[in-house]
């Protein structure tokens, strides 16, 4: 195998080759994904997020592959539950430094998340009481 770029995302190398394979341009692979036709090129320039979610799916469906293959790994194998879930920032969900916190969180283990909620819990102060509900006279 050639040596590829550092900078280059792997799956962007695995794409490229899926398209050489089908002869198929970079524009037509991610309209038909539903991609914006410039994503592959803004990917390699390091300004789009590797695909995620459905977004990873409907790419490889449109490449004829699988998830696992894109993502690098035996095309028969399961693909990481973590590069299925939605990219919550993309939908705009979440806040860049939101979604930072969250990868985070997700990373650490059982009794530590625990820990962490009660440290946060008690950083924000008492949560706040709901009004009682007005009666009619």
């Amino acid at each position: 195998m050639e040596n590829q770029d550092p900078e280059i995302p792997p799956m962007l190398a695995l794409i490229e080759s899926r398209l050489e394979r089908l002869d198929l341009s970079a524009e037509a692979a991610c309209r038909a994904a539903g991609l914006p036709p410039d994503y592959l090129v803004r990917m390699r320039e390091g300004t789009a997020p590797v695909p995620r979610g459905n977004r990873l799916v409907r790419l490889a469906e449109t490449l004829g592959t699988s998830v696992s293959y894109l993502v690098g790994l035996d095309p028969d194998t399961q693909p990481p539950p973590e590069v299925l879930e939605e990219d919550q920032g993309s939908l705009g969900l979440l806040a860049g430094d939101e979604e930072a916190l969250l990868r985070a969180y997700r990373d650490l283990d059982f009794p530590t998340k625990a820990a962490l909620l009660t440290v946060v819990r008690k950083m924000a102060g008492p949560e706040p009481v709901p009004d009682a509900p007005k009666r009619r006279k």
